[in-house]
């Protein structure tokens, strides 16, 4: 009876130390910060050595990259270009009417080759793709009306109450294929009665 009381106290006294070493443990493991180096030996006096685990250390967190500087972008070397004005497009068309100076007048021919006064403007305008009406009385219906002051080159120019048409060339003349027997021609503004002028 006696031996098997002793062995009872022996086994309280194993267990009362596995507690005392557990707590230990946990207590130091709580007490040390965790390290990202290997774990180092810690000792608890009358108890023993023991290695503790540790944290594996985090990586360290990814520098975001840096955000692009917006550029501002360039400044064009020239300003942009703008659409034709009309009054271009009619420099045009009578640089195309000049072309024609010597070519005969027949009428209700609109070129190449010949032309009469209204079938040279339509064709002039053409060649720069601007359409312009057949006769000089539906010329006259479109268009931007102007005034004799401020005729400019290519502007249409009609005479005698709308019978007849020329393009103004500036300094006073228009150009304009006359009737039969002539040919296209620059001829003096006032050498025929002005009706009106209109813009294409």
């Amino acid at each position: 009876m006696a031996k098997h009381r002793v062995r009872r106290g022996n086994r309280q006294q194993v267990s009362t130390t596995g507690l005392l070493i557990a707590g230990g443990v946990t207590v130091a493991a709580c007490l040390l910060p965790a390290s990202p180096a290997a774990a180092e030996p810690i000792t608890i006096p009358g108890i023993g050595t023991f290695d503790l685990p540790h944290t594996p250390a985090l990586p360290p967190a990814p520098t975001p990259a840096p955000l692009p500087v917006p550029h501002p972008a360039p400044l064009p070397d020239t300003a942009p270009s703008l659409p034709p004005s009309p009054s271009t497009h009619g420099a045009r068309a009578l640089a195309a009417a000049e072309s024609k100076i010597g070519a005969p007048y027949v009428w209700a021919a609109a070129g190449p080759d010949a032309f009469d006064c209204s079938g040279l403007v339509q064709w002039a305008y053409q060649q720069v793709g601007v359409v312009v009406p057949r006769t000089t009385y539906d010329q006259l219906d479109g268009g931007q009306p102007v005034d004799r002051a401020h005729l400019q080159p290519g502007d249409l120019v009609l005479f005698n109450g709308a019978q007849h048409v020329g393009l103004y060339a500036g300094n006073g003349t228009v150009v304009h294929a006359p009737t039969a027997g002539q040919s296209v021609k620059q001829a003096p503004l006032d050498s025929m009665p002005f009706y009106a002028a209109r813009r294409y």
